[in-house]
């Protein structure tokens, strides 16, 4: 499209009449062709064109997950040789609750930085979201649990929605905005606490919800573990496989058969084996623990419905192409202003989820809570994940396992002892990796 002079005439497609007439379906054309570039599958007819394509796309520097996926195994390894109850059930048991929060803040962050902006203060406000649902849960008469929870969750949203409003309509950069939010953010928090002296002690409220501590400490029984996952591998094989036939009946691209059993396989067999492990009792001859916790399903869920949201649907496409090139996404209609502030309010929504899952992990909410550090947590997952800082480019997934990444740092260095100068050292050269892999895979794109 021809550029346009301020002291000139605009080009026809750039009149107010001609994005009326095509703003959707250039909208749409426009996220479709950002979508399909990230799509390795997309060029590959059979599963062995499918491995040489993946392949010369490793070798560009556009490697995907593969790089988090190598990064697990080899912190696991590591971590297992130096401490051998690293991978014991109850130790895995752990973990998964350390990384339940760790992982939902990471997917908060994703939502902006897919967008090329960042959200400095997710740590405080989902710190803010658990403590008005521990509030209202810990009162000498108390709110239902239903209600606590919704109210911690929609009190984030709401914080993360006026930021973005105030982004798009001021147009400050998402930085200052969202810097100023996290010491507006400590400072409410600090004034909670005080509201609460009643119930505080000492500047902790201390959860005594049987339902919210569930949330991590609690486990599914072992039949039910294996109901979810043969379900989960059933539903998902059925979806991917009507997915693919309907896209080709249509005559749009689709993955080969062959990758899509791959990668149905791969879940399964990886579900399976923490099913197993998860199932074996942690416990005592007397007191029997065992069962994949709640959690665990919980991060699933989401992770899905993120990702449907993302990849499935019109907003998702937008956010990839309003990411990718803001004024090619302005040109072919879409509104910018209402993704990026949609973006805000799904960051809330996450931030919300985490506060009260760091609520239940931990049994408790304090004042002292490290929503700085926490943001660099989120940052950091969804970076190692794959998560581009310049936007545009990224999965759920990716942050998800970025996530989960710092979780096995946190709590493996945690195991040898090494406290937190070990946790941030660790955590920063896993980050500075997975930002020069990204600007290395930048630099490949840019050079073809």
């Amino acid at each position: 499209m021809a550029s346009r002079d301020h002291g000139g005439e605009p080009d026809k497609a750039e009149t107010p009449g001609a994005v009326a007439l095509a703003g959707e379906p250039q909208a749409s054309e426009a996220a479709d062709t950002i979508a399909l570039t990230s799509a390795p599958e997309v060029l590959a007819n059979s599963l062995g064109e499918y491995m040489r394509v993946w392949l010369r796309r490793v070798r560009s520097g556009e490697s995907g997950v593969l790089p988090v996926v190598i990064g697990l195994i080899v912190l696991g390894a590591y971590f297992q040789l130096s401490q051998p109850s690293f991978l014991s059930a109850t130790n895995i048991a752990n973990l998964m609750g350390q990384a339940g929060w760790i992982i939902t803040i990471a997917m908060a962050q994703t939502f902006i930085l897919l967008l090329g902006e960042i959200d400095l203060s997710v740590g405080f406000n989902a710190a803010i979201g658990g403590t008005i649902t521990i509030w209202m849960v810990s009162v000498h008469n108390p709110w239902p649990t239903p209600v606590a929870i919704l109210a911690g969750i929609v009190v984030c949203m709401a914080i993360s929605t006026i930021e973005g409003l105030i982004i798009v309509w001021l147009r400050i950069p998402s930085f200052v905005v969202t810097l100023a939010g996290l010491l507006g953010l400590n400072g409410v928090l600090i004034f909670l606490f005080d509201a609460a002296g009643s119930v505080g002690n000492g500047g902790t409220i201390s959860n005594h919800n049987t339902f919210i501590n569930d949330l991590v400490f609690g486990n599914l029984s072992p039949a039910v573990g294996w109901i979810i996952l043969i379900a989960a591998v059933v539903v998902g094989g059925l979806f991917m496989v009507v997915r693919d036939r309907r896209r080709r009946a249509n005559n749009l691209v689709a993955p080969p058969l062959g990758v899509t059993l791959l990668k149905l396989g791969a879940a399964a067999v990886i579900g399976a084996v923490l099913v197993l492990v998860l199932n074996y009792n942690r416990g005592s001859a007397f007191v029997i623990l065992e069962g994949v916790p709640w959690v665990v399903p919980i991060v699933l869920a989401l992770l899905v419905l993120s990702s449907i949201l993302l990849a499935r649907t019109k907003y998702g496409r937008y956010v990839y192409a309003v990411g990718g090139n803001a004024e090619a996404a302005r040109r072919a209609g879409i509104n910018l202003r209402r993704i990026r502030v949609l973006a805000f309010t799904l960051a809330g929504l996450f931030a919300g989820i985490t506060g009260i899952l760091y609520a239940s992990y931990l049994g408790s909410m304090s004042e002292n809570f490290q929503g700085g550090q926490y943001v660099l947590y989120s940052v950091a997952g969804g970076v190692i994940g794959g998560v581009s800082l310049f936007g545009g480019r990224g999965r759920m997934l990716g942050a998800v396992l970025g996530g989960f990444v710092v979780a096995v740092i946190y709590n493996g260095v945690d195991l040898l002892g090494l406290g937190a100068a070990g946790q941030y050292i660790w955590t920063a050269a896993v980050l500075l990796a997975a930002v020069t892999l990204d600007a290395l895979a930048r630099r490949g794109t840019a050079a073809t």
